[in-house]
């Protein structure tokens, strides 16, 4: 069985403040996802070259729905998606770190989240990143053969990220409590700072977030 997982006021999704839906609430303080974890084995020890190396999801490897990679334009958004039921500037939120940051740590003073199905993605003009899916609401996303989606369930998990699973963590996020948490790793070679968590809820894949050090 194959379990197949803005610019300006105009162009991204309307005005510079909320657009006419509310978004619910969120876990929008990046720091909370590094500063909370705990793991279930002691410290997060080097695995890389080893047969324990925790499991890879690089970008090249995913796509939203089976039709979006993690990062393209706005009109490729309102193409699958349609239009964002709301939208937040990054300014009123103040995350540590942003996705379209640049070398000198500017950031565009209009970029701002876009929510779909509650799903959350960043906007800096024509420029879209995904950067947390919930799967409550029909996304999923297709990782090689795989499909990742809310019926996921964590021994479906530990087939495809075995040392992750057996790496598995808790973490307290706002709003939702305490979530069962793997964490997989951006590239093959730990380039990346970053990684990949992804939220286990009553035993199923809950929501997925792209986590990057402030």
């Amino acid at each position: 069985m194959y379990l197949i997982f803005c610019l300006t006021m105009a162009s991204c999704g309307g005005n510079t403040s909320e657009t006419s839906k509310k978004p619910e609430q969120r876990t929008d303080s990046l720091k909370d996802f590094q500063n909370s974890i705990t793991y279930s084995r002691q410290g997060d020890k080097s695995i890389h070259g080893t047969n324990n190396a925790i499991e890879v999801m690089a970008e090249k490897d995913i796509l939203l729905n089976g039709r979006l990679k993690r990062y393209f334009t706005l009109n490729e958004f309102k193409s699958v998606l349609g239009e964002p039921d709301s939208s937040k500037l990054l300014s009123d939120i103040e995350p540590c770190t942003n996705i379209f940051q640049g070398a000198d740590g500017s950031v565009d003073p209009e970029a701002k989240y876009l929510y779909k199905n509650g799903s959350r993605f960043e906007c800096s003009q024509d420029k879209i990143a995904i950067d947390e899916i919930r799967f409550t609401n029909g996304d999923f996303l297709v990782f090689h053969r795989y499909k990742l989606n809310k019926n996921t369930t964590l021994a479906d998990l530990r087939r495809i990220f075995p040392n992750a699973v057996k790496n598995i963590g808790t973490m307290n996020v706002a709003d939702e409590g305490t979530l069962q948490v793997l964490k997989l790793r951006e590239d093959d070679d730990n380039v990346s700072d970053g990684h990949v968590n992804l939220f286990i809820k009553n035993g199923k894949l809950y929501f997925i977030h792209w986590w990057f050090p402030c």
